[in-house]
């Protein structure tokens, strides 16, 4: 077996793994809203200053 075949054969191995490891965490990640409004008082902090922010607009 020559150099260029042994190279190939890691990258390809290195190429799935990687892939692997992407498909693994996004199976398993959890969206990031479902922590942030367990706490309603941040949403309507967030909703008030938008609110804000529009009447300042115009």
């Amino acid at each position: 077996m020559n150099i260029e075949s042994l190279f190939l054969r890691g990258l390809f191995g290195a190429s799935v793994l990687v892939c692997g490891l992407t498909l693994a965490a996004m199976v398993t990640a959890s969206p990031a809203s479902a922590g942030i409004t367990t706490n309603h008082t941040v949403a309507a902090a967030t909703v008030a200053l938008s609110a804000a922010d529009a009447g300042n607009a115009g």
